[in-house]
C-alpha cells in the first residue's frame, strides 16, 4: 500500500495529456509537486486526462507481456475454458486454471501487485482531482464535468479491487505524504456505497452523448453502464434495470451485418473504431499509445514465421475446444474469421499459418501484423450489446419475462443467427421460456458474445453459477452451483477461489493488512 500511496496525486513525474477531438495526446510536463499545482484549468485537464490513459484499462486492455497478457485474461482461466499456451513460464495461468493459487501466493504476488498498484495509483489521482479541482477559477460546468470524470475512474478502480480482493483499504482523500498510509481493510459494503454514489453523480452530470461524439471522454452512458454492472454484481436487479434502460435508450445502437463474412458486425467491431455500438473504449494510436502485444495473441507460436512484424506470437488467451461448443452450428460468431480462426495466408508473402486449435481473430490487427508491428485498434470495454443483455437479464430478474426483456435479448441473438430469423420471431420464442430458463439464456448469450472481452469470471461470481458446456452437443449449456462444481480443467471450486490473495509484498509493507482465507 505504502509504495502506491506515496505517489503524489498530481503526480510528481506524471505525464499529462491534452485532449483533441479524436485522441488524448500525451505531452511531457515538468516534474511537479502538489504544492500550487491545482491552480489552472490546464492543470486540471492534464490530471484528469492522466486517468484516461491509466485508470480504467491497465487490468483489461493493456497487454504488456508477450507471454502473459493483461491480468483480466488470467481471471478467465479460473474457468478452465481458456488457457495460455506458455503457462510453463507464466505459472499464474497454470495455478489459476488448476485452482491451486492458494499454495503459491508468493509466486503470483507479482501479478496481483500490478493490479493493486495500478488501481490505487488511479484512485489517489482521482481523489486529488475531486478535492482540488473545485477550487480552481474556471467555469462551474467544467468543474462539474472534470470532477464527474474523476469519480467515474475512482469508482471503476474500487469496483475492480473489491471484485478481485474483497475487503480493501479504502480512502477518499489524496495521500500527499508518506504518513498514516498503513490502512486496514474496509468492508465491501462501505466500498460499494462510495462506488454507487460516485457513479450516480457521474450519470447526472456527464453529457448525454455517444463516446466518439464526446471527444472520446466519459459520458452519461459509460457511467450508467458501469453502474448497471455494479448493481448486477450486487444482485440489485431493479436498480440495474433503471440504469441499463438509460444506456439502451441512448444514441448508441448495435452494429449490423452487411454480410456474413468480412463485413459482418463482428469484423467491424474488430477492425473499425468509433462505432455507434461502442460505449467506452481504450484508445490506441500508432505514435502515442499502441496496444502492445495484443495483435500477436491472435495466432499460435508457429505464426512467427508468417509475420515479420512481431518477434513472438503466442496464444496467451485461447479458448478450449470445449468452450467453442457453447455455439450452435448456425451461430455466425463461431464461423472462421468472426471471433476465431484456424488458418491465415499472409497476402504480402503467401506464407500460411494454420492450427488445430482456435486462434483469436478478434485480436487480429492487419496493419500491425502485416506492416507496422504497432497495434492501433481501440479496445472496446463497454458495448451496446452488453447493455441489451444486462437489461434483458435485470428485467427478467426483477419483473419477469416481459416483451421488453425478450426484445433486448432477441436483438443480440438475431445479429448472430445465420438462419435469417427476425428479432420478432426470436422474441416470440423467448417469451415462452420460464423465468429461470430466460435468465440462463441471457447468461449463455453473454458467454457467446464476450468470449474475448474478459467478462466470464465476473458472471460466475455474481451469479454463483458455473456454465457446464456440453462436450458433445453444440450450443447446449447447463448451470450448476459454482462452489463445489468442477471447472473445465477438472478442478473443484472452493470458497477461497472467489478472491485473489493480497500480495505478499503488500502484506510486508503494511502490517495492518490481513490475508484472504485459504492463502499461505
Amino acid at each position: 500500500m505504502k509504495k502506491i500511496l506515496i505517489i503524489i496525486i498530481v503526480c510528481a513525474n506524471m505525464m499529462s495529456f491534452s485532449a483533441c477531438d479524436d485522441f488524448l495526446k500525451e505531452e511531457p510536463k515538468s516534474q511537479l509537486t502538489n504544492v500550487g499545482y491545482y491552480t489552472t484549468e490546464a492543470q486540471a485537464v492534464a490530471n484528469v486526462n492522466y486517468l484516461y490513459r491509466t485508470a480504467a484499462i491497465r487490468q483489461i486492455a493493456s497487454a504488456p507481456s508477450a507471454y502473459l497478457g493483461s491480468f483480466a485474461t488470467v481471471t478467465g482461466m479460473l474457468t478452465g475454458y481458456f488457457s495460455n499456451s506458455y503457462e510453463g513460464q507464466e505459472v499464474v495461468c497454470k495455478y489459476s486454471r488448476e485452482l491451486s493459487r492458494q499454495k503459491y501466493t508468493m509466486q503470483i504476488s507479482g501479478t496481483v501487485d500490478g493490479v493493486w498498484d495500478a488501481c490505487y495509483n488511479a484512485i489517489n489521482v482521482a481523489n486529488s482531482a475531486i478535492k482540488y479541482i473545485p477550487s480552481i477559477p474556471m467555469e462551474d460546468s467544467s468543474i462539474s464535468k472534470y470532477v464527474a470524470e474523476a469519480k467515474f475512474f475512482r469508482a471503476f478502480n474500487y469496483f475492480y479491487l473489491v471484485k478481485t480482493f474483497g475487503a480493501i483499504p479504502f480512502y477518499t482523500e489524496p495521500y500527499e505524504a508518506a504518513v498514516d498510509m498503513e490502512l486496514e481493510r474496509t468492508g465491501v459494503e462501505v466500498v460499494y456505497a462510495q462506488i454507487e454514489s460516485d457513479l450516480k453523480d457521474a450519470v447526472e452530470i456527464l453529457p448525454a452523448s455517444k463516446f466518439a461524439a464526446n471527444a472520446h471522454r466519459i459520458t452519461k452512458y459509460a457511467a450508467a453502464m458501469l453502474l448497471t454492472n455494479v448493481y448486477m454484481q450486487k444482485g440489485k436487479y431493479a436498480e440495474a434495470t433503471k440504469y441499463a434502460r438509460i444506456v439502451i435508450n441512448s444514441p448508441h445502437k448495435l452494429v449490423m451485418n452487411e454480410d456474413l463474412a468480412m463485413n459482418s458486425a463482428f469484423n467491424k467491431l474488430r477492425s473499425i473504431d468509433d462505432l455507434d455500438e461502442v460505449i467506452y473504449a481504450q484508445e490506441y494510436d500508432n505514435s502515442i499509445n499502441t496496444s502492445d502485444w495484443l495483435p500477436s495473441y491472435s495466432c499460435s507460436s508457429n505464426a512467427t514465421t508468417v509475420f515479420g512484424t512481431y518477434s513472438i506470437m503466442e496464444r496467451v488467451y485461447g479458448p478450449t475446444d470445449r468452450f467453442l461448443n457453447v455455439y450452435s452450428p448456425n451461430d455466425l460468431r463461431i464461423q472462421p474469421n468472426q471471433f476465431f480462426h484456424w488458418e491465415y495466408t499472409n497476402p504480402n508473402t503467401g506464407k500460411k499459418w494454420s492450427s488445430s486449435t482456435a486462434g483469436c481473430w478478434y485480436y487480429f490487427d492487419e496493419e500491425a501484423l502485416l506492416n507496422t508491428g504497432k497495434g492501433t485498434k481501440d479496445w472496446n470495454i463497454y458495448r451496446y450489446a452488453e447493455a441489451l443483455l444486462a437489461g434483458a437479464e435485470s428485467i427478467a430478474q426483477s419483473e419477469g419475462v416481459t416483451s421488453e426483456a425478450a426484445g433486448y435479448l432477441a436483438q443480440v441473438q438475431a445479429r448472430s443467427n445465420m438462419d435469417g430469423k427476425s428479432v420478432e420471431e426470436i422474441s416470440s420464442e423467448l417469451m415462452k421460456l420460464s423465468k429461470q430458463a430466460f435468465i440462463e439464456a441471457c447468461w449463455t448469450e453473454r458467454l457467446r458474445e464476450f468470449p474475448l472481452e474478459y467478462k466470464i469470471w465476473d458472471d460466475c461470481t455474481r451469479t454463483g453459477m458455473f456454465p457446464v458446456i456440453s462436450e458433445t452437443d453444440k450450443g447446449k449449456v447447463r448451470y450448476v452451483t459454482l462452489l463445489g462444481a468442477q471447472n473445465a480443467a477438472g478442478a473443484t471450486f472452493k470458497e477461497s477461489d472467489l478472491l485473489w490473495p493480497i500480495s505478499v509484498n503488500e502484506m510486508q509493507r503494511n502490517p495492518n493488512l490481513t490475508q484472504n482465507p485459504g492463502y499461505n
